[in-house]
């Protein structure tokens, strides 16, 4: 008799747990606009949300501590003329952030460490160049003062942030607009998924394609790609029969994929996040009320599905904390902030400790040989 052996993961029994009310940041009117971006952006100091504006763009930049109500007339960062599309603080200074808008501009702000105390107009660095909405901005991860922003012009744009002027200019790749940029895990590479069905690895240096990759998935709805472990790539996109998918190549081998799983008939993008020290790789889809978690191996079927957090209420949007700002102590290993129509809830991932259990299996124990010496102690003492 052939017994399936149930294979042995560490994050097997990883599950996400809401933060109570009063941790909640409250009374925030979340964007309405329809784009697929985060929305939110969060490090160890803070946590930023697009908001609705009237006449503009604006973001709302809250210290992590501020939590319960916000009121009405807390100032925002409202230099933009047209609404905001992505908001990313820099992984270098926890004070920085960027915003790419529909007005084609792209702008760094500095956030005093407290917050704001009046309204930010005026941003450090302005950087135009180009024609038409910026929705897509991704800092390097090594290098200081580097920035790649991406816009329905077609074109991938590096920055140098400190001298406020363009590096390089990826304007005669991408045939169509661009849905994911992103960098590999030193900056040597970018990937990038576009409305041309095709997914393509470039060379930030000389704005080069490495490797391309046509129809990754075969439906026509917006594909997203992310490095994973050890250079291979994942992607998220829809089939033919617009099924949702969550796909694994490596590029040496572009053919086929290592694996292909289709998940559910849902309509919304699938934003993948992936942390490289466990090997995991969270889906959250905006308009969905759930985030699937899935291990990255090296072994078949190579993306294996953990569990998935489910609410009541749909997300917005969603911002993902760097690992430097988790309470590893308290084995917390993710932590998402959930946009909903008025409010940010953080939503905690956490590996549930042998140690930990075996620790309150012996105080379970002890409690119970305790309460029977004191039924002990009490008989004894009635017999006397």
């Amino acid at each position: 008799m052939s017994r399936k052996v149930v294979r042995s993961s560490k994050f097997r029994h990883v599950f996400g747990q809401a933060v109570k009310a009063d941790q909640c940041y409250d009374d925030i009117r979340i964007s309405q606009m329809t784009w697929d971006s985060l929305f939110c952006s969060v490090n160890p100091k803070f946590v930023a949300m697009i908001v609705d504006a009237s006449g503009g763009g604006a973001f709302i930049v809250l210290p992590l501590t501020k939590t319960g109500r916000i009121d009405m007339s807390y100032p925002t960062v409202c230099g933009h003329t047209g609404p905001v599309l992505d908001i990313e603080f820099c992984p270098h200074n926890d004070n920085i952030i960027a915003s790419g808008s529909e007005d084609c501009s792209v702008m760094i702000w500095e956030i005093p460490d407290g917050g704001l105390t009046t309204p930010l107009t005026e941003p450090v660095v302005k950087l135009d160049g180009h024609s038409k909405r910026v929705g897509i901005l991704s800092w390097h991860p090594t290098a200081h003062n580097v920035l790649m922003s991406a816009g329905c012009d077609n074109v991938v744009i590096l920055w140098n942030v400190a001298r406020g002027e363009e590096m390089v200019r990826i304007d005669s790749v991408h045939t169509d607009m661009i849905y994911s940029a992103c960098w590999n895990n030193d900056g040597s590479q970018i990937l990038t998924s576009c409305k041309d069905k095709t997914m393509r690895v470039l060379d930030p240096r000389k704005g080069t394609v490495l490797l391309e990759k046509e129809k990754p998935h075969e439906g026509s709805r917006p594909v997203r790609a992310v490095f994973v472990s050890h250079g291979k790539i994942l992607t998220t996109g829809f089939s033919r029969m617009s099924e949702r998918q969550v796909a694994l190549w490596d590029p040496k081998n572009f053919k086929e994929p290592l694996t292909l799983q289709e998940l559910d008939t849902s309509s919304g993008v699938l934003l993948p996040f992936f942390d490289p020290d466990t090997g995991v790789v969270y889906l959250c889809g905006k308009g969905d009320s759930s985030i699937r978690y899935f291990e990255v191996t090296d072994e078949a079927p190579y993306v294996h599905y953990l569990s998935m957090y489910s609410s009541k209420e749909s997300q917005k949007g969603v911002g993902y904390m760097p690992k430097r700002g988790l309470e590893v102590n308290k084995c917390e290993i993710a932590r998402f902030y959930k946009l909903h129509e008025r409010k940010c809830e953080p939503i905690i991932m956490t590996v549930p400790r042998k140690e930990v259990q075996s620790l309150k299996q012996e105080v379970k124990d002890l409690k119970a040989a305790l309460e029977e010496l004191t039924k002990r102690v009490s008989e004894l003492e009635s017999k006397h």
